[in-house]
């Protein structure tokens, strides 16, 4: 058995054991009030979290605005109403107990003014604010408003360095810990840079040692960092633990707490969790925000590869080996394959994938005519979810919205598929045909003696047995 002892973070004594935050309504007030009422932090996700009727059940979200630009502040407004229902949900639960933090991607569209306003209407509910999916550079300005701690999300010493340097040095003392977030192991989101290889993970432990020395040549030597992705038992990180070299760590723990009985997730998503295989969870690159990440292999992401595999390039005039006209769109307009890509092309259609659709990168895709109707639709529905979504070409800037390029259809709606696979609870092949974020250890439920015949534990039946250290 590994021991566990308690560890200081944001100010008060606290298990080291971290719940990680999963939007879009995954982690919400009651698993994050639950987890605090364990002792240790519990998380909800301020992206577009659900608000609740008078009968508990949650209103869904329903856009009315004609134009993106009225959707985006349509979508800011109900997102700020859930956070502050789940802020207070959480608190409630918590009784007092543990601390209770607020997730939000900084590439989300409105981040600051989503959490100011749930801040704002929440008022000594939140403890702290967690933050990644980009340079969080405004989250200790955010933080110092309502005095209240800040843990940025990090996958290298050097993102931390350039957070520090900029912004953060400003505010260290309100700064409650660094989230190392792994980025070959964790769920949803991940911080691979462009030198690192998505196919070939690199040991934390060196990339944590190398972080901690950053923050004691700041003074920051016992500032806690939070260790997340690919923990599953305490024991296999007993190394890591009271360690001198890495100073003070906590785990966090995103991808269990989705299978207990506080979870707000269907029992068809909790039944596939039960059933993953190593290797079903996909590192891809097919996220609108134009960030890795990872998910469960399933239907909908099979599609995306299928529909990328079908792409070919082309010019708009003959150009070296691209000579062979082929035409595009109702209009038929002509443009320039190389004659192996025109009969690859053609064998496609015969496949009946007969309709090609242009890329920013100036290549063609090749899908059925429903699915081109589908990908159109959800563009033209945009309501406006990121900071710049590189499907619909949408941007949060002034003065078009636009990101300046092509709506990029090899890419999908991420609002629509996310808010589908939380709230089809009725429909079973929802976990199939949508989007499922989850950790690389996922496929672990099925052999983790712990879930044997399909056992379901409640959150606190979660934590004490993480603190046995199996």
């Amino acid at each position: 058995m590994t021991a566990i002892n308690a560890i200081r973070m944001g100010g008060v004594e606290v298990l080291p054991l971290v719940e990680g935050g999963k939007g879009i309504s995954v982690s919400n007030g009651k698993t994050s009030g639950h987890w605090a009422a364990s002792g240790g932090v519990g998380t909800f996700s301020a992206v577009n979290a659900d608000a609740h009727d008078a009968s508990g059940a949650p209103i869904l979200e329903v856009y009315r605005g004609r134009t993106r630009r009225e959707r985006h502040e349509e979508l800011v407004d109900f997102a700020i109403r859930g956070g502050i229902h789940q802020a207070r949900e959480a608190h409630e639960l918590a009784g007092g107990a543990g601390r209770i933090h607020a997730n939000i991607l900084w590439e989300m569209a409105g981040a600051e003014r989503v959490i100011t306003g749930v801040l704002e209407g929440a008022r000594g509910l939140i403890n702290g604010i967690t933050c990644g999916a980009g340079m969080p550079y405004r989250l200790s300005d955010i933080a110092a408003r309502f005095g209240v701690y800040y843990y940025p999300i990090v996958s290298s010493a050097r993102a931390f360095n350039a957070l520090w340097r900029r912004a953060y040095s400003k505010a260290a003392e309100l700064l409650g810990g660094v989230v190392y977030e792994d980025p070959w192991r964790a769920g949803g989101h991940n911080g691979l840079s462009n030198s690192e290889d998505p196919t070939r993970p690199e040991d934390p432990y060196p990339r944590v040692v190398a972080l901690r020395k950053l923050l004691r040549s700041f003074g920051l030597g016992e500032t806690p960092i939070i260790m997340a992705g690919g923990v599953w038992w305490l024991d296999e990180w007993r190394d890591w633990i009271d360690n001198p070299e890495l100073g003070p760590i906590a785990f966090q723990f995103g991808t269990r707490p989705m299978l207990t009985r506080e979870s707000p997730i269907s029992d068809a998503w909790k039944k596939k969790l039960l059933t993953l295989a190593e290797g079903d969870v996909f590192l891809n690159h097919f996220s609108p925000t134009g960030f890795y990440s990872s998910a469960v292999n399933n239907a909908f992401i099979r599609e995306l590869r299928e529909r990328n595999e079908r792409q070919v390039a082309y010019t708009t005039e003959p150009v070296g080996e691209h000579v062979a006209e082929y035409g595009v769109g109702p209009r038929r307009r002509s443009v320039y394959l190389t004659p192996p890509d025109l009969a690859r092309a053609h064998e496609w259609e015969r496949e009946g994938f007969t309709e090609a659709l242009r890329t920013p990168d100036n290549t063609l895709i090749f899908v059925a005519p429903e699915k081109a109707r589908e990908i159109t639709a959800d563009q033209i529905a945009c309501m406006g979810c990121l900071s710049q979504c590189r499907f619909s070409n949408w941007s949060e800037h002034e003065p078009d919205y636009s990101t300046g390029k092509k709506a990029d259809p090899r890419s999908f709606c991420i609002q629509k598929t996310l808010q589908a696979i939380a709230h089809d609870r009725d429909d079973p092949n929802s976990v199939e045909n949508n989007l499922m974020f989850s950790g690389h250890n996922g496929f672990r439920f099925a052999t983790d003696p712990f879930y044997s015949n399909g056992f379901i534990p409640t959150v606190k039946e979660l934590v004490a047995r993480i603190l046995t250290g199996r």
